[in-house]
């Protein structure tokens, strides 16, 4: 076990993501004690084996108390450790957006469509692979709607090639497809409502949730815009008189 481990850990520091098929990323996602050590080693060294039940491919981190310890010199590191610039880390997650949500509905619709079905054995059923749910977006559409706003069409040629050579992405022909990190290092769960009601919610047509603190937020912004709209009339009515 000692020595599966040690080769789990030195395959992925190697590659930096190996996919859940593999013999030994299988051991370690089923197997109790094997994880426990490939868990153990990894946080001796301040590191942490991530996996997703959504994405094909497992990789490692650094932990959370490792982070300023190893990138705290870098300007970036408190929004990304991948030396992205903003408009880079925007288009990351534009693109997490618009591939991975879509993707996680086919999976997640596809699961309850079996759980639905009749089975008499009761087999769980694994969510259908990434690679067979994740359709990808158009580049020269995703330059349309976004290309103004992420620096034009050099410049975001020039982030999705950074995104595409960490793993992020992966690009075929004009299609951008989900690269084997594109799900694993982007956290769901603090993302997914903050785009969906908040950044991106024109583009997905959600409108923000009508909580008694947004109301209030309207009616004082109605409030200061009728002021402002009274306070620019004075002048020209004393100027008629």
């Amino acid at each position: 076990m000692t020595e599966d481990a040690q080769i789990l850990i030195a395959r992925l520091l190697a590659h930096q993501t190996l996919r859940r098929e593999d013999k030994l990323v299988k051991r370690a996602l089923s197997d109790e004690n094997f994880r426990s050590d490939v868990d153990a080693r990894l946080k001796a060294c301040g590191m942490k084996f991530v996996d997703n039940v959504y994405a094909d491919h497992v990789t490692l981190a650094l932990t959370r108390d490792s982070e300023s310890k190893v990138f705290g010199t870098k300007d970036t590191w408190q929004n990304n450790n991948f030396g992205l610039a903003r408009d880079g880390v925007a288009l990351l997650v534009v693109l997490w957006s618009l591939i991975i949500l879509p993707k996680r509905e086919r999976q997640e619709a596809h699961q309850m469509a079996q759980e639905d079905q009749n089975d008499m054995f009761g087999k769980e059923k694994p969510l259908p692979r990434a690679e067979d749910t994740s359709i990808g977006i158009s580049y020269r559409t995703l330059l349309a709607d976004f290309g103004e706003k992420l620096g034009k069409k050099t410049r975001m040629d020039m982030n999705l090639g950074q995104l595409s050579r960490l793993g992020f992405i992966e690009r075929k022909m004009d299609l951008i497809m989900e690269g084997p990190l594109l799900d694993l290092l982007m956290d769901t769960d603090a993302l997914k409502d903050r785009i969906i009601n908040g950044a991106l919610s024109d583009i997905f047509h959600i409108p923000m949730p009508r909580t008694p603190a947004v109301i209030e937020a309207e009616r004082l912004a109605a409030e200061e815009a009728e002021h402002a709209l009274t306070e620019e009339v004075k002048p020209s009515e004393q100027n008629k008189e």
